[in-house]
C-alpha cells in the first residue's frame, strides 16, 4: 500500500469509546473513510449516521471493505479473534486493551502473530499523553538523577454499572493496568514484585463479582526502585490520574494541572475555579487522538509499533501478580505468573 495515498480504516464496535474513536478518525487528514460495525447492528447503523461514516451490517462486510486498518473497541473476549483474523488477512491492527481476558488468551494471540509482519498496535493511550511524555524524558535523560519512588493514581469519581464489573476483570486488570504500563514505559524498568490489598466499602455488587473497589499496591522495579499505585471507583472529588516520579536530583508530576481534583486545606491557598475531568475520556481526548494518527502512521508504514502485544503482556503479568497478591496477602514476584 502507498504510504501516501488516503486510508480507508474499519471499526469493529460502536460503544462510547468506539463512537468516539470513530469520530477522531473521520477528523485525520489522512483517513478517506471509516466504516463501521457492531454485534447490535441498529446501533452502528444510528454512529454511522450521526457521525457521516459508513456502515457495515456485519463483521464479514467490514473484513470486505478493502481495509488499509481495523480498530478494535468491542468486548474483551472478541478481541483474540479479531486480532487474529485481521493480521491473517493482511489488515493493520489497533486493539483497545487487553489484547484477551488472561494470560492464556495473550500468549495465543503472540503465538499466532509473531511470524507476520502486520502490526498490532495496543491501546495504551498514556504513552500519547503530554505530560507522561515529558516525564519519560525527564526520567530517561539524567535529569531527576537516580528515582527513588513512583506514585501513580487511578482515581475515578464513580463506579461503572454494576453489570461491566464481573466482566471488566477486575480492578487491577481494568484500571491498574495502565499505572503498570506506564511505569514500565516512563522508566524503561521491569516490574519485578508486588504486593496488594484491596477492599470494598462501597456497594455490594464489587464483592458479589469477587472484585474490590479500592485498591493499593505496592510494586518493586528491577532496579531497587519502589513504586506505589492507588486505585478506587469512588474519589467523590473528580476522575484523578496522576503519576509523581521523584528522584535524587528533582520531580516530574504528571496530571497536577487545575482540574486536578486535589483540595489543599491551608489557609492561604485559593482554590482552582476550574472543574475537574469528568473521566478518561475528556482527560485524555488529545492522547487518543495522537494515538490513533500514530496508527495510521503504524498502517502505512511510516512508523514502528509504539505498544505490541508484547508490551501489553508484560503490563497483564504485574495485573495477575496484584490479583494473586491480594488473594494470599503475600509480596508476589511477576515471575510467579508466567514470565
Amino acid at each position: 500500500m502507498s504510504p501516501h495515498r488516503p486510508v480507508t480504516l474499519g471499526l469493529a464496535g460502536t460503544g462510547r469509546i468506539g463512537t468516539s474513536h470513530a469520530e477522531t478518525l473521520k477528523k485525520l487528514p489522512k483517513v478517506a473513510t471509516v466504516v463501521v460495525a457492531d454485534a447490535d447492528a441498529d446501533r452502528a447503523r444510528t454512529t454511522a449516521a450521526v457521525l457521516g461514516v459508513e456502515f457495515a451490517p456485519d463483521l464479514d462486510t467490514l473484513f470486505a471493505a478493502d481495509l488499509d486498518g481495523l480498530i478494535i473497541a468491542t468486548a474483551t473476549d472478541s478481541h483474540p479473534e479479531l486480532i487474529i483474523r485481521a493480521v491473517d488477512a493482511g489488515i493493520p491492527v489497533f486493539c483497545e486493551k487487553p489484547v484477551a481476558a488472561d494470560i492464556t488468551g495473550t500468549l495465543a494471540v503472540i503465538d499466532h502473530t509473531r511470524n507476520s509482519s502486520v502490526p498490532v498496535q495496543i491501546g495504551f493511550q498514556r504513552r500519547f499523553d503530554a505530560g507522561y511524555r515529558a516525564a519519560r524524558e525527564a526520567i530517561r535523560s539524567g535529569k531527576l538523577g537516580w528515582l527513588h519512588t513512583l506514585r501513580a493514581t487511578t482515581l475515578d469519581p464513580a463506579p461503572p454499572p454494576a453489570e461491566y464489573i464481573p466482566r471488566s476483570g477486575g480492578i487491577f486488570r481494568d484500571c491498574g493496568v495502565h499505572d503498570f504500563d506506564i511505569i514500565r514505559w516512563v522508566t524503561g524498568r521491569e516490574i519485578v514484585e508486588v504486593y496488594a490489598l484491596g477492599a470494598n466499602r462501597g456497594a455490594a455488587f464489587f464483592a458479589e463479582a469477587d472484585d474490590v473497589d479500592t485498591a493499593a499496591v505496592v510494586l518493586r522495579l528491577d532496579d531497587g526502585t519502589l513504586a506505589t499505585v492507588s486505585l478506587t471507583r469512588y474519589n467523590g472529588a473528580g476522575y484523578d490520574v496522576r503519576l509523581e516520579a521523584l528522584g535524587s536530583k528533582g520531580n516530574a508530576i504528571v496530571g497536577l494541572d487545575d482540574r486536578a481534583p486535589l483540595t489543599s486545606v491551608e489557609l492561604d491557598h485559593s482554590p482552582s475555579p476550574y472543574p475537574p475531568y469528568a473521566g478518561f475520556m475528556e482527560r485524555f481526548r488529545p492522547a487518543y487522538a495522537e494515538e490513533l494518527a500514530t496508527f495510521v502512521e503504524v498502517a502505512t508504514g511510516r512508523l514502528d509499533n509504539p505498544c505490541t502485544s508484547a508490551d501489553a503482556l508484560e503490563a497483564f503479568y504485574v495485573a495477575e501478580a496484584c490479583e494473586l497478591s491480594r488473594r494470599q496477602g503475600r509480596a508476589v514476584e511477576t515471575a510467579e505468573v508466567g514470565r
